[in-house]
């Protein structure tokens, strides 16, 4: 079978109604939408959640928890990936998007101590967990903040 030849089950898809063609259609005349009211005009029904006066569901709900405006997201990116750079390397953010250890870089990139570093590197990022930084100068390399 290629993709070409998919088709719909038979019976799983309905013919679409042709309103306003003549009372024999079925659908003729007020095309399904009664006499007057709301929702028989152009234009009309309610917006999305209106509950016909009563308050409606999300004002009854209460308000929970507190988003900070002023967050920063940060990128993470463990040690243990850092090992696939030969020794020496000058690691940068855009040198990690570039291999796709980071897609994007967000509000800057943290490098946290998950796993070990084997080689010497010189590593610059915005933030480093504190063994982070421990671990990599142990491993003889080097850290800079952006």
């Amino acid at each position: 079978m290629k993709l070409h030849e998919l088709k719909a089950a038979e019976g799983s898809r309905k013919e679409r109604k042709r309103k306003g063609r003549g009372i024999g259609s079925g659908t003729g005349k007020t095309a399904g939408k009664g006499h007057k009211g709301q929702n028989a005009r152009s234009g009309g029904g309610v917006r999305l959640g209106f509950e016909g006066g009563q308050t409606p569901l999300f004002r009854r709900l209460p308000k929970r928890g507190f988003s900070n405006v002023n967050r920063k997201d940060y990128a993470i990116v463990n040690l243990d990936l850092l090992n696939r750079f030969e020794d020496g390397t000058v690691i940068t953010p855009a040198l990690l998007i570039e291999t796709g250890i980071v897609k994007n870089e967000k509000s800057g990139i943290k490098i946290l101590a998950k796993g070990t570093v084997e080689k010497k590197l010189t590593i610059q990022a915005h933030k480093f967990s504190a063994t982070a930084k421990e671990a990599i100068e142990a491993a003889g390399g080097t850290t800079e903040v952006i």
